[in-house]
């Protein structure tokens, strides 16, 4: 199994039913785990019960916390979860927080040396702080994977293009693509141009873009693999494309094919968004049976 290095925001999900692990980089990274990876999160928490708690979520996932600073400055991010009737989910994310404070560590820096796969968002990037500390990250890393991740008003076109541009691989969701191909002048509504398009402009010759409840396109090797996705009942779409992205890496790393990766990507993707919280138990019977569907 492969070593996969996540950066970025730990946090609680404050959803209508309660508060849930959360944060993209660490949905990733347990998701990632729970197929047999080694996987660490460099984040920041705060020095306080909020943070502790984290913690003790992390132990009992029996996650890596060792690359977990803690700030003394900011609290430990909680974020607002809002759910429609369709359970698709809007944010409300409170500015500055501990993840706003992730410092450049030398521990951290090997970490990501010695990685397989170094996944990052455009989220983390808001404050000066830790999008510096990312930006020097990127330079140790020997494969990078950009997870696209936009959230108004905590991000920015030049700083999205510069992410773009240090990756090997860019995740986006369709909504994201032609957002970020408006600003950059291409006003065509294809996917399959689109993508071609942002390949270009970024130099990255490996894209997915997921549809929903449509599955999901990947662009690798000069070509498009097409997936029309899984039926199920959503309970909320919180985590899934986290869980979908963990899966995807995870499978290419370990040398399945683009086409093998992408379906059960899809398929864990979906069984994530029948259930409630980004990081419910998913077994791999589960997976198969809904592979078999």
């Amino acid at each position: 199994m492969k070593n996969i290095v996540c950066f970025g925001e730990v946090l609680w999900d404050m959803l209508p039913t309660g508060k849930k692990l959360g944060g993209a980089p660490l949905n990733v990274a347990l998701r990632a785990q729970s197929f047999g990876n080694q996987t660490s999160v460099i984040s920041s928490i705060g020095n306080d019960k909020q943070g502790e708690e984290i913690l003790r979520k992390m132990r009992a996932f029996k996650a890596d916390f060792s690359h977990l600073q803690v700030s003394n400055h900011f609290a430990t991010s909680e974020v607002l979860v809002s759910l429609n009737e369709r359970g698709s989910a809007s944010y409300e994310i409170k500015m500055p927080c501990a993840w706003d404070d992730i410092k450049l560590m030398e521990k951290d820096v090997e970490c990501v040396k010695g990685s397989d796969a170094f996944i990052y968002g455009s989220l983390i990037a808001r404050g000066e702080k830790s999008r510096n500390t990312l930006f020097e990250l990127l330079k140790h890393a020997p494969f990078k994977v950009f997870d696209v991740n936009l959230r108004p008003p905590h991000y920015d076109m030049p700083t999205l293009l510069k992410l773009m541009e240090a990756s090997d691989f860019i995740k986006l969701n369709d909504d994201e693509l032609f957002e970020i191909c408006g600003h950059m002048g291409f006003e065509n509504r294809a996917i399959e141009e689109c993508v071609k398009f942002l390949a270009t402009k970024t130099n990255t010759d490996r894209i997915c873009v997921t549809r929903g409840k449509h599955g999901a396109i990947l662009f690798i090797n000069n070509q498009f693999i097409n997936h029309k996705g899984y039926k199920i009942t959503v309970a909320d779409t919180v985590g899934a494309g986290d869980s979908f992205l963990a899966s995807l890496i995870s499978k290419l790393l370990n040398g399945a094919s683009p086409a093998e990766a992408l379906d059960f990507a899809c398929a864990v993707g979906a069984i994530v968004a029948s259930k409630s919280g980004a990081n419910p138990m998913v077994s791999m019977a589960e997976i198969e049976d809904m592979m078999e569907s």
